[in-house]
C-alpha cells in the first residue's frame, strides 16, 4: 500500500514543531506500525535526511515505550494494544496518516515524537514500593492467604506499562488511571498494608506536583489502555486516599 504520512518534526524541546508530509510506498499490510516507520527512516537516511525521533524498545506490548498518537487516537485505531503491535491492515491504501507525539505539559516533547516520561518514574518512587522483613525470619510468600478475587484484581492492576496512554487521551491530561493502577495493584494485598497511607498520599501529591489534570470520569483512558485497565482503580484509589486522610 502506498501512505501519505503527516509526522510532527521538532528537534528538541525549545524549538518550534511542525507537521511534515512524506510519501511511503509498498508497505505490506502484514508489517507492524514501527516497521512502517523503519521503512521511511531508511528511506529518509538514504537521502541524507534526518530520521524520525521515535522511542521503542521491546516491540512486544511489554515496555510501553513505543508511544504515538496516531490519527488523534493514543497507539491508533485498535484497541488493546500499543504502537508496536499495531499492524498496517488497520489501514486502507491512499490513506493519509497523522502521526504526533503524546500531548501533557506533564510530558514535554524531547524531539519529533519521544516525550519526556519519567513524570511517572517519580511518581512510582513516592510510593510504588513494599517494605520486605529481611532480618532471617522472612516468610515464604505462598503462606499469606489472599482470595483469588483480589489476587486476579491486583494481577489486572499490575498489567499497567506506564505508556502513558491514559495522560494523551484526557482531556485534562490526567494520570488517575496510572497511580489507580499502581495503588491498587498494593492495595489488594497484604504486603501492601505497611505502606498503604503513605504510599496513596505521596503517589497521588507527586502526581499533582507533575502537573497532571483531574479526573472527570469521561472513561475515554480505560477504552485506549492498551492493557484496558479498569476506572475501578481510580474509584479504589481515592477511596484509599480518603481512609488515609481520616
Amino acid at each position: 500500500m502506498n501512505l501519505t504520512l503527516k509526522i510532527w518534526r521538532q528537534k528538541n524541546s525549545q524549538a518550534e514543531g511542525q507537521m511534515v508530509e512524506y510519501k511511503v510506498t509498498d508497505i505490506s499490510e502484514h508489517m507492524s506500525f514501527l516497521e512502517m516507520m523503519d521503512v521511511l527512516n531508511e528511506q529518509l537516511v538514504n537521502k541524507g535526511e534526518e530520521p524520525v525521533a521515535f522511542d521503542h524498545d521491546c516491540r512486544e506490548g511489554i515496555c510501553g515505550m513505543c508511544s504515538m498518537f496516531i490519527n488523534g487516537e493514543a497507539h491508533g485505531p485498535d484497541r488493546g494494544v500499543t504502537t508496536c503491535q499495531l499492524h498496517m491492515r488497520m489501514f486502507n491504501d491512499g490513506d493519509t496518516i497523522y502521526i504526533e507525539p503524546f500531548r501533557a505539559k506533564a510530558f514535554p516533547v524531547i524531539k519529533d515524537l519521544v516525550v519526556d516520561r519519567t513524570a511517572f518514574e517519580r511518581i512510582q518512587q513516592a510510593g510504588g514500593y513494599i517494605s520486605v522483613n529481611t532480618s532471617g525470619n522472612t516468610q515464604d510468600a505462598n503462606a499469606t492467604l489472599i482470595s483469588k478475587e483480589d489476587a486476579d484484581l491486583s494481577m489486572d492492576a499490575a498489567t499497567c506499562i506506564g505508556c502513558g496512554a491514559c495522560v494523551a487521551t484526557c482531556k485534562n491530561a490526567s494520570a488517575m488511571l496510572f497511580v489507580g493502577a499502581k495503588v491498587s495493584q498494593y492495595a489488594l494485598l497484604p504486603q501492601g498494608q505497611i505502606e498503604a497511607s503513605e504510599r496513596v498520599q505521596n503517589m497521588v501529591k507527586q502526581m499533582d506536583e507533575e502537573g497532571f489534570g483531574n479526573c472527570t470520569n469521561t472513561g475515554a483512558c480505560e477504552v485506549e489502555c492498551p492493557k484496558g485497565i479498569s476506572l475501578e482503580n481510580i474509584a479504589r484509589m481515592n477511596r484509599e486516599l480518603i481512609k488515609a486522610s481520616v
